[in-house]
């Protein structure tokens, strides 16, 4: 007997970009799509459709908790799927398993999606008391705990502002070193509130003014430490040098990003690859979300998408 999906808020698995990733990758009936962050298969389902029982299409996520929902979304589309439990550097080997070395479409969504973050035992929220892992493969590598207390304070203050756009970097890093001798934070509540104290925002309110909403002082910490716990720009540089190799001529690439860090590395390999020929064509510049999209969700206002044709 099938199972029905779990009952989730409106909107909670609904795919950023989704009209316009579908317009880049033009998915046609008896192609093979590749889903490097499958998550609960937003987009998948919509390309699963497309590409018809002729077919096929594989699924990755370094998340194993999204593999079980995503399985049973694709289920009831009823065309043939496989999903991997791996981090998307390892696609050549997910396309291996099946007789495959290149696919017709292949689609990343960079952003974290609303599931992970609401999960107070993720650690990913500073909005949710919670243990600081932030690891999205909860079987391997270090917890955000663990790191903080031994990094370097120079190293830590760099992560902030590279990753995580962080004006007060200096002053959080020093103020997160200066905690390991009396009270490190064990909790993603003792973090935002000794970033808080740090930056003189022990007051900070959402909306300061009625129409008026303000960034949580930790909230680009919190960026930071989750994409260095997953090394998330190195799998991505990874990834962009394993792309042309896995797509077929013609086929085509497309790429969400919501930091700026990501994006230029996806408009720089892009490009690169443009000026060598690997790729015949690219997107004219970022696509965003429209006005309408922003406004139902919220994810979607810092989503760049860029597209690449192999030549």
């Amino acid at each position: 007997m099938r199972r029905r999906l779990r009952s989730t808020p409106a909107g909670e698995h609904r795919a950023v970009l989704l009209h316009e990733v579908l317009a880049a990758l033009d998915p046609q009936p008896g192609q093979i799509a590749v889903d490097c962050t499958i998550g609960w298969a937003g987009h998948a389902v919509e390309l699963l459709g497309r590409v018809g029982h002729g077919g096929l299409l594989i699924g990755m996520d370094l998340d194993a908790a999204n593999l079980p929902t995503a399985r049973e979304r694709l289920t009831a589309v009823g065309h043939p799927f496989h999903l991997h439990h791996g981090n998307f550097a390892g696609l050549p080997q997910a396309l291996g398993e099946h007789g495959l070395t290149q696919a017709d479409m292949i689609v990343a969504d960079l952003g974290m999606s609303s599931m992970q973050v609401d999960d107070p035992a993720r650690g990913f929220s500073y909005r949710r008391a919670g243990a600081l892992d932030m690891r999205m493969d909860l079987s391997r590598g270090k917890t955000a705990t663990q790191i903080l207390a031994t990094i370097d304070e120079a190293e830590l203050a760099q992560a902030l502002r590279e990753l995580g756009d962080e004006p007060a970097a200096k002053h959080i890093a020093a103020a997160i070193v200066a905690a390991r001798n009396t009270a490190p934070p064990q909790t993603t509540a003792d973090l935002a509130r000794l970033i808080q104290d740090a930056i003189g925002q022990a007051e900070w309110r959402l909306h300061p003014r009625p129409g008026e909403w303000n960034l949580h002082p930790a909230a680009r910490t919190f960026q930071a430490l989750r994409i260095l716990v997953n090394r998330e720009l190195q799998n991505l540089a990874h990834l962009l040098r394993l792309l042309p190799a896995c797509l077929k001529p013609g086929g085509r690439a497309a790429v969400i990003s919501f930091h700026s860090g990501e994006d230029r590395l996806v408009k720089a390999a892009f490009r690169a690859g443009e000026r060598t020929g690997v790729y015949a064509r690219l997107s004219t510049g970022p696509v965003r979300a429209g006005p309408a999209e922003r406004l139902s969700n919220p994810r979607s206002r810092s989503a760049k998408l860029r597209s690449a044709v192999r030549g």
